[in-house]
């Protein structure tokens, strides 16, 4: 990366057929690079499907008053884990404490 000398910002590397270059994102300059060693992969994020692995022992997780609808049963333990962006709120999953059925719900 390199700074811009017309505006003083950032400028970003960029790969044309003639080799690369260096555009500032505000005022447009460009500038040839002198090595041309850089390597510019683009990057794509997927989100990936989650497992969420607990531990068989739930014995060890607190317990709350909550109705099981695959029992009936109205105890389950529960814990809350971040499974969004961090500006999300987190999600707390139930486990019942009679058939062991896991569900969850966002908040």
């Amino acid at each position: 990366m390199k700074i811009c000398e017309k505006c003083g910002n950032l400028m970003l590397p960029v790969r044309k057929e003639e080799g690369l270059y260096y555009i500032c994102r505000v005022c447009k300059q460009e500038k040839k690079a002198e090595k041309d060693n850089f390597i510019l992969k683009e990057v794509v994020h997927k989100e990936k499907p989650r497992i969420i692995k607990t531990d068989e022992n739930s014995e060890m997780l607190p317990k709350l008053k909550k109705k099981c609808e695959n029992c009936g049963n109205g105890e389950a333990y529960w814990w809350s884990q971040q499974t969004r962006s961090s500006d999300e709120p987190e999600t707390r999953f139930y486990r019942c404490t009679k058939c062991k059925k896991t569900w969850r719900e966002y908040s």
